[in-house]
């Protein structure tokens, strides 16, 4: 067998299983191309991509606006390291801060590069400019987060999974109830050297949790209180993926630090980035904080195109107009079902709750029976699965959708 093989799903299957590390349970399937709102298996089988890479690919599959400027770059200047300028860089960073209304961005590559980096600007903001003893920074976060996976991140996941015989955590972080401002401004009174409130819009991962209207302004207004950094994680939630451009533009929050990825590339390149105002920013100098392949000339001309689709194709009008009409539809046939207990979420990031245990593999079914019925979603927590769709579907499409999701859940009714 040669690199150039055609594989069966099986073979591609096998192969993953002998060489790879184990650290991921896909659904059992090969897909070999993409397209807009549908991909293929190796077997030439298409399916409604119900998931975009958990929100990477929120314009679609190989968008060709996105491709031919990958393409166009890749073949003039692929990397030069921070060592030296490049006639890329500079462009992103003008057209980057503009686009969010920012002064500064610092760019990595990966949704988890990019929180790492937020938390040690806001350390470094927290012993330079606030005045807090080297050292003695405290970062506020919220039980049932997904930040990432790296050391750091781990140590204030409560995901057993993700931490277990992972130690030693990294100290620093106080972990509070989500979508509970009571309990914010009391960790603020009692914790003096709170530096920052790290927080998602949405949760995505813990299973789609939107948090009360009005949460995360009066978040942002306790944090402006206490002279703590509000931090938004929207690599998941941003990028048009909930009906607006970023989560926190359904509250008129602008966030001390803008954390983005995923759909920055429109899923074609690995792409992230964190944003602030110079007075945050600044903190950081050179050796401070660094990365190969970050801002590099491919990164940069692929997200000014994924940036310019979004706002060309108005994908975020998109999403909040179909993400109403997905909901609707649902909430029409859970009336009636025994199995789905609720639909939430906000644009075109959803998730319905299957009616049985956490640990049942209900949802695991209903997943696997969707796809055999041309849908791939996966379940997260469970028994909770997300749907979201990339945002060029159309209306009779995503219909198209809602048919094959009732249909599938019918089958599982007690």
């Amino acid at each position: 067998m040669t690199a150039l093989d055609q594989l069966t799903s099986q073979q591609a299957i096998d192969l993953e299983n002998k060489y790879g590390a184990h650290n991921y349970h896909p659904l059992p399937v090969v897909l070999s191309r993409g397209e807009g709102v549908y991909v293929w298996d190796v077997e030439g089988q298409r399916y409604y991509d119900f998931l975009s890479a958990y929100s990477a690919v929120n314009q679609g599959h190989c968008h060709p606006t996105i491709v031919n400027a990958m393409i166009k770059q890749v073949q003039t200047l692929t990397l030069t390291s921070r060592a030296f300028y490049n006639d890329m860089l500079g462009q992103f960073e003008a057209y980057v801060t503009n686009y969010f209304g920012y002064d500064k961005v610092l760019p990595m590559n990966t949704g988890a590069e990019a929180v790492e980096t937020a938390l040690k600007i806001c350390r470094k903001w927290a012993y330079e400019v606030k005045g807090i003893e080297e050292q003695q920074a405290e970062i506020i976060v919220c039980e049932n987060n997904f930040h990432g996976r790296t050391t750091t991140i781990i140590s204030f996941s409560n995901d057993p999974v993700a931490r277990k015989n992972f130690g030693p955590y990294t100290k620093g972080f106080l972990k509070i109830e989500y979508d509970n401002l009571q309990v914010l401004e009391d960790t603020f009174e009692k914790h003096p050297n709170v530096a920052g409130f790290l927080v998602e819009p949405i949760q995505g991962e813990a299973g789609v949790y939107v948090p009360s209207e009005g949460y995360l302004a009066k978040a942002k207004a306790l944090c402006d209180k206490y002279n703590v950094l509000f931090m938004a994680d929207e690599v998941q939630t941003g990028i048009g993926r909930t009906g607006k451009l970023l989560a926190v533009d359904h509250e008129n929050v602008k966030p001390d630090i803008l954390i983005l990825g995923k759909a920055l590339s429109g899923g074609a390149y690995p792409v992230s980035a964190v944003l602030a105002e110079n007075a945050i920013m600044n903190v950081i100098q050179p050796g401070n904080h660094g990365s190969t392949f970050g801002g590099n000339p491919v990164a940069a001309a692929v997200a000014i195109a994924a940036l310019e689709v979004v706002k060309d194709e108005k994908l975020a009008d998109n999403a909040e107009k179909l993400g109403q009409l997905f909901r609707k539809e649902l909430n029409v046939y859970i009336q009636k079902s025994n199995i789905i207990k609720l639909v939430r979420g906000k644009g075109l990031l959803n998730a319905i709750v299957i009616n049985d245990e956490e640990d049942s593999d209900t949802a695991w079914n209903i997943c696997l029976a969707l796809r055999d019925n041309g849908l791939l979603a996966k379940p997260t927590h469970g028994n909770i699965i997300r749907f979201a769709p990339p945002l060029v579907m159309t209306e009779e499409q995503l219909l198209d959708c809602v048919s094959i999701i009732i249909t599938t859940v019918k089958t599982f009714e007690k």
